[in-house]
């Protein structure tokens, strides 16, 4: 019995098949790079909408409603590679549920030129995150400071009365607000004045 012929267009449908593939594939990696990099910015979003991981939730308006309850409110503040010494202008505060507070931090840049900076933020324990909010904070845009130059920035914050029902944060009378401030690239940092000019603190003159 003879073999049959070859087919002389299999080479060709082959050489397609393994294209194909390929593109496939590079299409599939350049997602899963993508993919990466988006994970943080909108892990980052999702807890700031639902406070999840202690993370803390921007409010337009604080609550109508005030508890004759209080809480003490502790501030931390670190700094991670830039050579600022960053420290909060007060060590705790006592406010009422439902009321609203006013808190400073307060940044000098030892360094010897211009350096952009982003503040993270937390609090703990990670259960007042969903009921801890802020009305303004320097943590929404990178700030820009000068070498030698020192800046005071407000917090503006209340902790929804929600708080007092919840069976996992009723009962705990001290949460802990803590601000991490890390270098940003200066692409990054360009970026961001051109989009909000009020980033740069000396701009919002802060």
């Amino acid at each position: 019995m003879q073999n049959a012929p070859s087919d002389p267009a299999t080479p060709k449908a082959l050489a397609k098949r393994n294209a194909k593939v390929a593109i496939f594939c590079a299409v599939g990696l350049a997602f899963m790079v993508g993919a990466a990099y988006a994970s943080v910015p909108l892990y980052r979003a999702f807890c700031q909408l639902t406070g999840f991981d202690g993370s803390i939730r921007k409010a337009e308006v604080a609550p109508s409603k005030v508890l004759d309850k209080t809480l003490q409110i502790r501030f931390d503040a670190n700094v991670r590679d830039l050579p600022w010494s960053f420290k909060p202008s007060q060590v705790t505060q006592e406010v009422k549920i439902g009321a609203t507070g006013l808190a400073f931090y307060k940044v000098t840049n030892n360094g010897k030129t211009p350096i952009t900076g982003r503040a993270s933020y937390n609090v703990v324990p990670e259960q007042a995150g969903a009921y801890f909010q802020k009305l303004e904070c320097f943590c929404f845009n990178d700030q820009t400071i000068q070498p030698g130059q020192t800046v005071e920035f407000p917090v503006v914050y209340f902790v929804d009365p929600e708080y007092a029902t919840d069976f996992e944060t009723k009962g705990k009378g001290e949460v802990t607000l803590s601000y991490t401030f890390f270098p940003v690239d200066s692409q990054q940092a360009d970026a961001s004045k051109a989009a909000s000019p009020l980033g740069d603190a000396t701009k919002a003159g802060l």
